[in-house]
């Protein structure tokens, strides 16, 4: 670590928590933090014990870096109201910790003289200590201009993350690949889950997820490996009739996971086609199968 920065950070959330904590644990000052709710008052008070509560506009003033941690839509508006009340200052760095925006959010900022920083860490966080040890080795989606690139570094390397560029123009783009691949993971798992408990397996005393977590770590793990080649079961084999089966099956026990279980076969066989694992006929037939659930789902 080079100087020591003096930090404010407004929204004492899951993600601004932690990386404030990270950030003093590397020698930093947290000059200040802000939190409205209780749940944030707590987080403070517990990972970041001593560093004075205030409101926004007080925490702004009184730092050299100004961490954003605010959800997404909020983000415009809070900078705006902070550039508006004279809070934020020329030469200050406005960083952000959105994965949708860019540096354009911050233009009310930039009008004032501050100097803009997009920091996205490519993870999701429970706002406690668990997340401290999980940041070594974090991507960091960065979005910034030339000058900014040191303290960048400096923040990157601090927190224990690895900086990834990305263009202004495809910071959505950036962000929709994260959220697909986390939060529909989440959602694809809990239904898998959802299907077990209706298909009776804890009646045999083995729970839901225990039966999930060595298929899904090696699915996950080899796909991050070999892409669409790791790509196995009913579908690439091309058997229309277990498709046919599960889609009777799902339509009767969890009715409300077959819109997702249609949509992500319907993906697979594009995929499995494209890399010539499914036959032409076999695809087909499994579409039309997947037509007709849809149209009933």
């Amino acid at each position: 670590m080079t100087a020591p920065l003096r930090i404010g950070v407004i929204g004492a959330g899951r993600v601004g928590t932690v990386l404030a904590t990270a950030l003093r644990a590397a020698g930093h000052e947290i000059v200040a933090a802000a939190g409205e709710s209780a749940a944030s008052r707590t987080r403070i008070e517990t990972m970041l014990p001593g560093v004075r509560v205030a409101k926004p506009t007080a925490v702004a003033r009184a730092c050299d870096v100004l961490l954003l941690t605010v959800p997404d839509d909020m983000l415009g508006n809070v900078v705006t109201t902070l550039a508006d009340a004279g809070a934020i200052h020329a030469g200050q760095h406005v960083v952000h910790t959105s994965g949708r925006h860019g540096l354009a959010v911050l233009a009310p900022a930039v009008a004032v003289g501050a100097r803009p920083v997009a920091l996205h860490p490519a993870l999701t966080f429970t706002g406690t200590d668990v997340d401290l040890p999980r940041l070594d080795g974090c991507v960091f989606g960065v979005t910034a201009a030339e000058p900014e690139r040191a303290l960048v570094e400096q923040l990157v390397a601090d927190l224990g993350g690895r900086a990834m560029w990305v263009p202004e123009e495809r910071r959505s783009l950036y962000h929709a690949a994260l959220a697909h691949g986390a939060n529909h993971l989440v959602t694809l798992v809990s239904q898998a889950m959802e299907m077990l408990a209706a298909a009776g397996v804890a009646d045999s005393g083995v729970a839901p997820a225990d039966t999930l977590r060595p298929l899904l770590e090696a699915a996950l793990s080899n796909a991050l490996t070999y892409g669409d080649a790791a790509l196995t079961g009913p579908i690439v084999r091309g058997d229309v009739e277990t498709v046919r089966a599960h889609l009777r099956e799902l339509a009767a026990a969890t009715p409300q996971d077959l819109p997702s279980y249609v949509a992500m076969a319907r993906a697979t066989v594009g995929r499995a086609l494209a890399d010539g694992r499914l036959e032409g006929r076999r695809a087909a037939e499994i579409l039309v199968l997947l037509d007709a659930a849809r149209v009933t789902a």
